[in-house]
């Protein structure tokens, strides 16, 4: 067979649907985000970045660098191996006391990332709890989807953030042990779960809760503990998992909860067993940005100002975009095609960056450009991104929003 002439065949299909993913090649400077260097064709071009997950620009903190820097120094770049076999560094305990403590639990576990914390967490207790069943809000993300499907266990879901479709659910369900997961804020839509009413439900049929924090932590909260913090619903949630990788400016994923439950994971999950550790490094500058974010509220409120101004500009120029009330901000275009043409023309033409999101990340006919302002953002920044959005909507003939 000619496998090669089989992947390109599948490549040309995605290409005519608007659907095939260009990378930037993009070189971030420390210092100067939101600004980076767009390498194309041999040049550089100056462009400023609108769809960083680094949602407070802790990925230039000076404490953030300076802690990641002299772990290097101090204990070389990689962690050696796994943590069974080559050891676990003092910063990962550093790292998971901090995170414990963040959301109020009483251990927490690090991973590689938030993709394999939710991949191994979900399928190791859907795996392990015997009989369980796996209740699952629709729109959850790849990473719990698949942690779902490795785990083998039966998968119920129920209707996007419609905390009574989960009680009647739950109800048919019977006796057996249940595992209700969702998430916080979603990435895409930018809406917020009904945390409380949720964990109301859960506690009404004995429901281990699961919660995905990863766009919440570090943004919201006295302390940035998310969203269940801001809600002081924390300690009623039996599992809270979350990433360093957005709000925290670093790599790497976690789950926390009660001392059993995280031992429980940590003892049986392949995903944590056979996987090299973090850098201690990144554990070092981890460990400073939450500390820094549970005292520091400035960055937060920047950005949620940002976030507001940027909407107003958006709405006096009639740009239509996704109300909700997180720092997501979706600008609507519909059409996958003219989603990538309007993110190149914007790279191209007016030096700004924002990647289109096309299925299946999002459904079809929902194209959208998602963008997240960042406390950095200037008021000169927003102005010009306003401008470019609103000269390509009347070349692009897309439609308005109704005032």
């Amino acid at each position: 067979m000619d496998f090669d002439a089989l992947f390109t065949s599948h490549l040309d299909l995605l290409k005519a649907e608007g659907n095939y993913r260009v990378f930037a090649d993009l070189e971030r400077r420390c210092g100067n985000f939101p600004r980076a260097d767009n390498h194309k064709d041999g040049a550089l071009r100056d462009v400023t970045v609108w769809c960083s997950n680094d949602y407070l620009g802790m990925g230039q903190n000076p404490k953030v660098v300076n802690a990641m820097v002299e772990a290097v120094r101090a204990c070389g770049t990689g962690a050696g191996g796994t943590r069974n076999i080559g050891g676990t560094n003092h910063h990962h305990i550093l790292l998971e006391s901090e995170l414990a403590d963040l959301h109020g639990k009483e251990a927490a576990l690090l991973f590689t990332s938030g993709y394999v914390s939710n991949w191994a967490a979900l399928g190791t207790l859907g795996a392990r709890i015997p009989g369980a069943v796996i209740l699952s809000d629709e729109k959850n993300h790849a990473s719990m989807i698949e942690g779902i499907r490795h785990s083998r266990a039966d998968k119920v879901l129920w209707r996007h953030n419609d905390w009574r479709d989960l009680d009647r659910k739950l109800h048919a369900v019977g006796d057996r042990p249940k595992i209700v997961a969702f998430e916080s804020v979603y990435s895409m839509d930018g809406d917020i779960s009904p945390i409380r009413e949720i964990i109301e439900v859960c506690e009404a049929h004995g429901a281990l809760s699961y919660i995905d924090e990863v766009h919440a932590v570090g943004m919201y909260g006295p302390r940035g503990g998310g969203v269940s913090e801001r809600e002081n619903l924390a300690h009623r949630i039996d599992l809270i998992e979350g990433t360093l990788g957005k709000a925290y400016g670093c790599v790497g994923g976690y789950i926390t909860g009660s001392a059993p439950l995280v031992d429980f994971i940590r003892s049986f999950s392949s995903g944590f067993i056979f996987t090299t550790a973090l850098p201690p490094a990144v554990a070092a500058a981890a460990t400073a940005s939450i500390k820094h974010l549970k005292e520091s509220s400035q960055e937060r409120l920047a950005q949620q100002h940002r976030v507001a101004r940027l909407r107003a500009r958006l709405d006096a120029a009639g740009i239509p975009h996704m109300a909700n009330d997180s720092h997501i901000i979706p600008v609507m275009i519909g059409d996958p095609v003219k989603c990538r043409m309007i993110s190149d023309i914007l790279m191209n033409d007016w030096g700004i960056y924002v990647q289109p999101i096309n299925y299946p990340t999002v459904p079809k006919g929902t194209e959208r450009l998602r963008i997240t302002p960042g406390p950095l953002h200037s008021d000169a920044d927003i102005d010009h991104l306003v401008s470019a959005l609103a000269s390509l909507w009347r070349q692009c003939a897309l439609a308005h929003a109704v005032a």
